[in-house]
């Protein structure tokens, strides 16, 4: 067996792919697996009577997170889940014309969603639904006027996310929600990325479905939730799983008890600490951003300069391409903007939907910092990127081209 101490990178920057679970989750968590151990569904003893009330301050807990009823809260598998049950479900629930019509409704989104909104909405697709995907600008912000722009009289549902998973920046959310309201349309946003690192009041931000997920907040993996309006205006959606009823009937099967305590537990923490973290975390990104951009030209930090997430950054390193760079800073933990696939290593829609060329989007590095990231291991990732880049761009010879002054893009290569 490998001794994986000794393989694990010593430095974590890939936060916005998951996060460790805080120690105090995991004891909110532990009497969970072994003496509060009954089914919330039994009510009939105290062993179930406990689960339950342990479900009720979970639920409690997400919701006071988010400004929300703890009525409105609905526990799925992770936030996967919560888009599926919140797009499908309100689809179904609002469709203008049954299944075989020619058009059953209309939903906009956009193209750079994560992947567990667009399939979901191409799935709508070849059922009847007609789907219009947004295009963002360069800075990659999605707007009200964008989206009042693609409305039709038959649109029933907006999906677009609060915040984007690859390059953190923030779409309008509240000012696309008013829209929507004023104009009687559903609107769902995947909070995976914001929820726990900014402010929420899905009342004030106009919100009628949002999307959260555990393990990206300091929870545990396998636990979400969806957040349902109950009133101004009531949201319902068709359950994409029945049996049970329970979750309002939104979401049946035997509740995962120690999941959810945690989740709420790791809800209950950014209430007291959400705003000192996030300080504190913009404070080191703008170090990190800094200290390589003043020390490599040709580096481009992808996204809007100021509407981004206080802790994650996604820079492209012109010259190199980023799986070497990664392989260069094994000691450090991070994503990059290419995409395995079976057939070919492509880039990262995301950054293609920017409008980002193909060098530059297989060159870049998505960092994303945490709760328990300091200024040390900054400087030293700062440090080792730099290096790499230096050393890796000392192999190019388009590099010393473009040193010495050369246009490449003008330049004709032979084919043979």
């Amino acid at each position: 067996m490998i001794d994986q101490s000794t393989t694990r990178p010593t430095i974590y920057f890939d936060h916005a792919a998951t996060t460790p679970c805080d120690p105090r989750v995991v004891e909110a968590m532990l009497p969970h697996f072994t003496d509060v151990f009954g089914n919330p569904g039994s009510r009939n003893h105290s062993f179930g009577w406990a689960a339950e009330r342990a479900i009720d301050t979970a639920r409690r807990q997400v919701a006071d997170l988010l400004g929300a009823d703890r009525k409105e809260i609905i526990f799925t598998s992770g936030a996967t889940e919560s888009n599926n049950l919140a797009i499908k479900g309100a689809a179904a629930m609002y469709q203008k014309a049954p299944a075989g019509s020619p058009s059953r409704g209309h939903i906009i989104s956009c193209i750079i969603e994560h992947k567990a909104v667009l399939d979901p909405c191409q799935r709508l697709e070849k059922e009847g639904f007609d789907a219009t995907f947004l295009h963002p600008g360069a800075d990659g912000v999605i707007t009200a006027d964008m989206v009042q722009s693609a409305m039709r009289d038959d649109t029933i549902l907006v999906t677009l996310m609060w915040a984007n998973n690859e390059i953190g920046v923030i779409n309008e959310i509240p000012d696309i929600g008013a829209l929507c309201h004023d104009r009687g349309v559903v609107f769902h946003t995947d909070a995976t990325q914001w929820v726990g690192k900014m402010p929420v009041n899905v009342k004030t931000d106009n919100i009628d479905l949002l999307s959260l997920s555990g393990h990206k907040i300091y929870g545990p993996k396998g636990v979400g939730a969806l957040y349902v309006r109950r009133r101004r205006p009531r949201v319902r959606l068709v359950a994409l799983q029945e049996g049970g009823g329970q979750e309002r009937g939104y979401r049946s099967g035997t509740l995962n008890v120690t999941g959810i305590v945690g989740l709420g537990k790791a809800c209950e923490l950014f209430m007291n600490e959400m705003d000192d973290e996030r300080e504190r975390l913009y404070g080191l990104r703008k170090k990190l951003e800094a200290t390589i951009t003043s020390r490599l030209d040709n580096v481009q930090i992808n996204g809007h300069p100021d509407k981004r997430l206080p802790h994650l950054t996604n820079i492209s390193f012109g010259f190199v391409e980023g799986e070497s760079l990664m392989m260069a800073t094994k000691e450090i933990a991070m994503s990059s903007g290419s995409a395995c696939t079976s057939a070919s290593l492509e880039p990262s829609y995301v950054l293609k939907g920017l409008g980002i060329g193909d060098d530059l989007a297989h060159s870049s590095l998505r960092m994303s910092l945490g709760r328990w990231t300091t200024p040390e291991e900054v400087d030293y990732a700062a440090d080792a990127i730099v290096e790499a880049v230096v050393k890796l761009r000392a192999l190019s010879p388009l590099y010393d081209m473009y040193k010495e002054g050369i246009d490449i893009t003008k330049i004709e290569w032979a084919a043979h």
